[in-house]
């Protein structure tokens, strides 16, 4: 034992320094364990909507955007091609869109809130390959339209609202995401009408 006298202050000091290491380090270990338990960036990414400006698409064009990883086509389709609609119904493997392949505010002929504007996943239903977009060329591949969309994997064809021909491998109709419109030039993608 020694008879040196006890320094209080120094002890007090070297007391609060360890405490002070320690809850560094404890801080330092907490934030990447506790932050390991939020979703990562890529998965906040794969489901949050997204929100396109369509003001500027002009008539007969076709813009894409991307969502939760997929490409979607968004086609601002004329008059003739809006006409074409219910000329190929008879065509069609799913003319009425029974099956569950859009939102119940799209099950129409059109397969659209704005009759104007179609928005549908651009994959293809057999095999997931991207369809083209056929302006003015369709009636060499399909009798009696213009427009539509054409799967150059293995030779599916889709109308202008997306909806499946007869006799291609492509068993149902173009999926089209859930949609609205906040405003008159703006999409949102992933939002549905109602939901926003």
């Amino acid at each position: 034992m020694s008879n040196t006298p006890v320094n209080n202050g120094r002890r007090r000091f070297l007391t609060a320094a360890t405490s002070v290491v320690g809850g560094v380090g404890v801080v330092g270990w907490a934030v990447p364990f506790i932050g390991s338990w939020n979703p990562s960036a890529r998965a906040r990414a794969a489901g949050a909507p997204v929100e396109v400006n369509v003001g500027k698409i002009e008539k007969g064009q076709m813009i894409r955007a991307a969502w939760r990883g997929k490409p979607v086509y968004i086609v601002r389709r004329t008059e003739e091609m809006l006409a074409e609609l219910p000329k190929v119904d008879e065509q069609l493997r799913d003319p009425n869109s029974e099956e569950p392949q859009q939102p119940s505010y799209a099950t129409n002929k059109h397969r659209s809130i704005n009759p104007e504007l179609w928005v549908g996943l651009g994959v293809c239903t057999h095999l997931g390959c991207a369809p083209t977009y056929e302006k003015d060329t369709m009636g060499e591949r399909v009798k009696g339209i213009e427009n539509g969309f054409f799967c150059p994997c293995h030779g599916s064809t889709y109308d202008m609202s997306g909806r499946v021909f007869q006799g291609v491998p492509a068993p149902l109709n173009l999926v089209v995401p859930e949609h609205s419109y906040p405003s008159k030039d703006t999409l949102l993608i992933g939002v549905g009408q109602g939901d926003a």
